[in-house]
């Protein structure tokens, strides 16, 4: 049996989340993120999405934009991370919908409620779980 893999992403004075890494959805962008651990950038709001830039630069694969409550991914022209966890300005339903195509590569498996607390500009340090 294969071990989860887990990231946690830190937000500093409000709390962490732990992220499991799924693999399968887009290898290469989890492979290159794992990789490239720690990882850190300035948190910025987008409706009920946190996003933050981390300097890597990763071609598009599998994107979607349509997303669900709890999805991480990796947006590539914005070089950065996207934590979803409710609604968006461009969502045409109650789940989170991207500002254009993101490679998915995890789910939130502990501590979504503290993106609710997350302010723009809030540094960011992502680790391995």
């Amino acid at each position: 049996m294969r071990s989860l893999k887990t990231i946690k992403v830190i937000f500093n004075g409000v709390g962490s989340v732990l992220v499991e890494v799924k693999e399968d959805w887009n290898p290469k962008t989890a492979k290159r993120i794992m990789e490239s651990l720690p990882l850190t950038g300035r948190a910025m709001r987008w409706g009920d999405e946190v996003y933050f830039e981390v300097g890597l630069n990763i071609e598009e694969e599998n994107t979607r934009v349509d997303m669900e409550v709890g999805d991480v991914a990796f947006w590539p022209p914005g070089n950065a991370i996207c934590l979803f966890f409710g609604r968006t300005p461009v969502s045409v339903s109650d789940k989170p919908r991207a500002y254009s195509p993101v490679n998915p590569f995890g789910v939130i498996v502990e501590g979504i409620d503290v993106l609710r607390r997350v302010k723009g500009g809030e540094r960011v340090t992502v680790t391995l779980g």
